[in-house]
């Protein structure tokens, strides 16, 4: 609905508060339980509550979760309560609607404290848009997750340009602590980092199946068949580093060795190190295989 908002603000010890209980917002719901805090979910439509308990309900029957907190679920109006002003994150969840997102942001900027991170969920919105003239602007963040989050772990962690290092080191620990997997972003950027990807790989698909040098089906073989498995456990990067003894002979650039410097840190490029880590790249690879064959034959 237009006027719903939402977000998490998490006592320091011991809970969450989600408000706005659309998809998002029960997704983090559910990390956020699975990460040991009780969590309280507001929504100002009643039905919106309802459809989070019974989303929650059916995924808590599977063995993949373990929820180690109980999940509250209440309404609340649109002028946002002063308890917020008493946790340490608040964690927006509204759709991604700029002002809607603002005005959320500016009633909060005039009842926290000076010790309140103040994250927005968006997938789309700059921080710089999002979050400058507020009073707080050095506790706000953008913390954006991967739908849905319970399964796939990944959040951009992306600072305003007056977002203070410390709001960032906290929020990135904070991911760490429910079992995320947060990447820190140095500055903001469009799209910024996965959806940059993901468009660069799709932008070329759409090429090559229009020019017709593979169809779609083929295409999408390519991927979930052969790209999609190695990077399944390791990047791009990292599997340039471990495909050849020397992967990076032919590049003189500057960036190519600032890139070997950082992989090489992960795993030096000596031949023992290298096969160690095919080695274990190799085993989860065929895991995977077991289980991609599995599920197709189910």
């Amino acid at each position: 609905p237009a006027k719903s908002f939402g977000g998490c603000a998490a006592a320091v010890d011991y809970s969450y508060k989600l408000l706005y209980c659309g998809l998002i917002g029960r997704s983090w719901a559910m990390v956020f339980a699975g990460g040991g805090f009780r969590v309280k979910l507001y929504d100002i439509v009643q039905q919106q509550i309802t459809s989070a308990l019974e989303y929650i309900s059916k995924y808590l029957l599977l063995e993949w979760f373990t929820l180690s907190s109980e999940v509250y679920y209440s309404c609340i109006n649109w002028r946002i309560s002063n308890a917020i002003y008493y946790y340490f994150l608040f964690q927006e969840c509204t759709p991604e609607k700029l002002e809607l997102k603002k005005k959320i942001f500016g009633q909060l900027d005039l009842i926290v404290s000076n010790d309140v991170i103040l994250s927005s969920s968006t997938s789309t919105l700059l921080p710089t848009k999002l979050f400058t003239g507020l009073k707080h602007v050095k506790q706000c963040i953008v913390a954006h997750p991967v739908n849905p989050p319970y399964y796939v772990p990944l959040v951009e962690l992306v600072p305003h340009p007056e977002t203070e290092p410390s709001t960032v080191d906290k929020t990135h620990a904070l991911m760490k602590k429910i079992g995320q997997s947060p990447v820190k972003l140095t500055k903001e950027i469009d799209g910024f980092v996965l959806n940059r990807l993901q468009y660069a790989v799709i932008s070329e698909a759409w090429r090559l199946v229009g020019e017709g040098v593979i169809s779609p089906a083929d295409l999408d073989l390519v991927m979930s068949d052969g790209l999609g498995m190695r990077y399944a456990f390791i990047g791009p990067l990292e599997t340039m580093h471990l495909n050849n003894q020397n992967p990076y002979d032919n590049y003189q650039f500057n960036l190519l060795f600032s890139l070997f410097q950082a992989m090489s840190e992960k795993t030096p490029a000596d031949p023992e190190h290298l096969n160690a880590r095919r080695a274990w790249r190799d085993e989860c690879l065929m895991g995977l295989a077991k289980l991609k064959k599995q599920m197709k034959s189910n």
